[in-house]
């Protein structure tokens, strides 16, 4: 089996126990997540099976969504409600107090990753060293917001719609927006609502999966992540060089392109540079 499931991932579940789970699902070693997502966060995580898992590069970047529940007056040393409580300040902060600072923190911003992370530091995760009790320096890194609305606001607690890049930590924003409002914060509850081209409505829950006699019905094909790219399909003669590796002249514009046989096969992800197109990633069965 080859394709990728969209999973509505359940609460108290890590990304890496929904793959793990989906092994005996669909019968076999060769799956892997794209994107992880915090136990505490349900939602959208595309699982790649079979040979699909060759695509996953790709997706690392993809935009996401979420829906966050920010709750202020709380700082905690993991940055969401689960963590220890390092801090507690009253609350007195109005819609438009918030919407004035929720505005600071769209387009490209710099944030330092929280230690727990899986972020490695010589070596060693993040996450491993503050079990420990330790902290070490973290460089911040630039991240794009490309969206942030308060769609719900109500006495200490606040619902976000963020719309960001690859590597953007809710946590981490959720508490930086705390402290910009001079009360702390920190995230209360987490939903991703879209990764790439996948939404929610996409989602299949994990307990249907699980239960599911021919799960494979839910895999999606591996091209469907790439529907974005123009499409163009091969000669014969173009098609066995694709398939032996080899660049080929193709009259078309330079850019990327998803590639398929005569037959309707998807072939590969290329890219067209004056006139000739070279693979950049082969999904044929060999």
């Amino acid at each position: 089996m080859n394709g990728i499931v969209i999973v509505d991932k359940p609460e108290n579940w890590t990304s890496q126990d929904v793959v793990s789970k989906l092994r005996g699902v669909f019968k076999t070693r060769r799956i892997g997540h794209g994107g992880t997502l915090d136990p505490m966060a349900t939602g959208v995580l595309p699982v790649f099976v079979g040979r699909a898992t060759r695509a996953v590069e790709f997706f690392e970047h993809a935009e996401k969504t979420y829906i966050a529940t920010l709750r202020l007056g709380i700082a905690t040393d993991t940055e969401d409600i689960t963590g220890r409580v390092l801090e507690e300040k009253p609350v007195a902060v109005t819609a438009q107090e918030l919407e004035a600072v929720l505005c600071r923190f769209q387009g490209e911003i710099n944030q330092v990753p929280p230690m727990y992370s899986a972020i490695k530091v010589n070596g060693q995760k993040l996450y491993e060293l503050a079990r420990k009790g330790r902290e070490v320096e973290r460089q911040s890194r630039k991240v794009t917001i490309f969206c942030l609305e308060c769609e719900e606001f109500e006495g200490l607690e606040a619902k976000l719609l963020v719309h960001c890049s690859k590597g953007t930590y809710i946590r981490t924003l959720c508490k930086d927006i705390g402290e910009a409002l001079g009360c702390g914060g920190c995230m209360a509850a987490l939903r991703r609502v879209s990764a790439g081209a996948y939404t929610e409505e996409n989602a299949v829950p994990l307990e249907t999966l699980i239960a599911e006699e021919n799960p494979e019905k839910y895999l999606r094909p591996v091209d469907s992540m790439f529907e974005a790219y123009p499409k163009a399909v091969l000669t014969e003669n173009q098609e066995k060089r694709c398939r032996n590796g080899n660049s080929f002249s193709l009259n078309l514009t330079d850019g990327t392109y998803r590639v398929y046989s005569k037959t309707g096969a998807f072939l590969m992800l290329a890219k067209v540079e004056n006139g000739v197109m070279a693979t950049i990633k082969s999904f044929f069965e060999v």
